[in-house]
């Protein structure tokens, strides 16, 4: 069976500290009826060619998705993302982190949200998206992006995805797990069970702390899946982790975001 067309153009969208790039993508042909909008958030290699074919397939099931490049600070998209075969060499890979990931945790809390804040008002303003809450799904530090945002928007977003995500919870003041109080959207997460970014004890703190903040939530542990399962051009793929991932978002989003 031939999944749906998807139509996907990449556009300029405001931040909160100039413009960035964004991938959107909806069904094709474009329906009479607007549709929901979905928050892609990626991980920390950012927007690039698997980002796009998640996009993609999400729009399949009649969305309109929104994936912005997070980093555009520091140079357009194409110039941040290493090299596809450099993600699949377990060698280089590595190197990309330790020298993008001091960019990232120095942007604060309130850049973030406000850079989120703006992704969202675009999303919603975008041609064909409907007058009514989105949903966000989040991949790795893209997870927390999506908790923050739903903390922020509680009344704009309805559901939040969180996949492979690490650092929820952490000894600073800024830890995600003490920052979900007021979050009104079901939260679905699937961490990995190879994650040292995220252990055991701290799966339970967090799955703790969504419960005593009143956080309707689901939260699953995939057995056999590393941190970046659902990340086909990196060697932690997992294949049936990223399949289930899909199943259970699109699932997710079938009965928080259509009416």
């Amino acid at each position: 069976m031939q999944p749906p067309a998807v139509h996907g153009e990449t556009i300029t969208i405001p931040a909160a500290d100039g413009d960035t790039e964004c991938y959107v993508a909806r069904p094709d042909p474009a329906t009479d009826a607007p549709l929901p909008g979905v928050l892609l958030i990626s991980d920390l290699i950012g927007l690039r060619p698997r980002i796009r074919t998640m996009a993609d397939r999400i729009a399949s099931w009649g969305h309109v998705v929104a994936a912005p490049h997070l980093f555009y600070r520091h140079g357009p998209a194409a110039d941040w993302a290493p090299p596809e075969e450099d993600l699949a060499d377990p060698e280089k890979l590595p190197r990309f982190f330790a020298s993008a990931l001091p960019k990232v945790t120095s942007l604060s809390r309130d850049r973030v949200r406000a850079d989120l804040e703006a992704y969202v008002d675009t999303l919603k303003g975008l041609p064909g998206v409907a007058d009514g809450p989105i949903g966000v799904t989040g991949y790795c530090m893209g997870g927390r992006y999506a908790l923050e945002i739903a903390a922020a928007r509680p009344d704009d977003v309805a559901a939040v995805g969180m996949f492979h995500t690490g650092g929820l919870v952490t000894d600073s003041p800024e830890s995600p797990h003490l920052h979900l109080v007021g979050i009104r959207a079901f939260v679905l997460a699937i961490h990995a069970d190879n994650d040292r970014s995220l252990p055991p004890e701290a799966i339970a703190r967090f799955e703790h702390a969504l419960t005593s903040s009143g956080v309707a939530h689901s939260t699953t542990v995939y057995p056999g899946a590393a941190h970046g399962y659902a990340m086909s051009d990196v060697p932690a793929y997992h294949h049936e982790a990223c399949e289930h991932h899909f199943a259970e978002l699109e699932a997710l989003f079938a009965r928080t975001l259509h009416a």
